[in-house]
């Protein structure tokens, strides 16, 4: 599992004075107003940052960071990640789980039998769908409900579903 995981993503400058646009990848948005450090991921190195101050605008987090002061220090990471330690994520409730840690995980059919890899999780509103890949190349999309997810194993990296009619069609 990773010990990392995204909360956002810096889509823009706000202004002038060192203010970001966050794009949210959590939840729950109003999250950052309890966080008070992130790291910034560049793709080359990753950087502790305090959160000074929190917003929204829409659908993005304004977000103020200590030390950077002007559009000139915060422009150049448009585009990177926030990321938190799995300590400081939200608590998940009962069967909820972080997308990262579903990833990757295998997929098996009821009767034990291997239906793929799962590769992506959609959200659509009502319910998260799990894209899974099979071994055809093909995708089966299986919907995030209690009637179809039996059980998840993050430990084995395990899932154990069942396919609703129509699913394979």
């Amino acid at each position: 599992m990773d010990e990392l995981l995204q909360v956002g993503i810096i889509s823009s400058t706000h202004g002038i004075r060192g203010e970001v646009k966050v794009f949210p990848t959590t939840d729950d948005a109003n999250r950052f107003r309890k966080l008070k450090e992130v790291i910034l991921d560049t793709g080359r190195e990753r950087l502790t940052l305090q959160i000074e101050g929190v917003k929204f605008f829409k659908k993005f987090a304004i977000l103020k960071f200590k030390g950077y002061d002007n559009i000139n220090d915060i422009e150049k990471y448009k585009g990177a990640s926030l990321l938190v330690q799995r300590k400081d994520a939200v608590k998940l409730q009962r069967d909820e789980y972080f997308i990262a840690d579903l990833i990757g995980m295998e997929v098996a059919n009821e009767d034990g039998s291997f239906q793929g890899v799962l590769k992506d999780v959609l959200e659509t509103g009502a319910n998260d769908v799990y894209v899974v890949s099979r071994e055809s190349g093909s995708d089966v999309l299986i919907p995030a409900i209690k009637d179809c997810i039996l059980s998840v194993d993050l430990s084995a990296g395990r899932m154990k579903v069942h396919l609703l009619d129509g699913l394979l069609d």
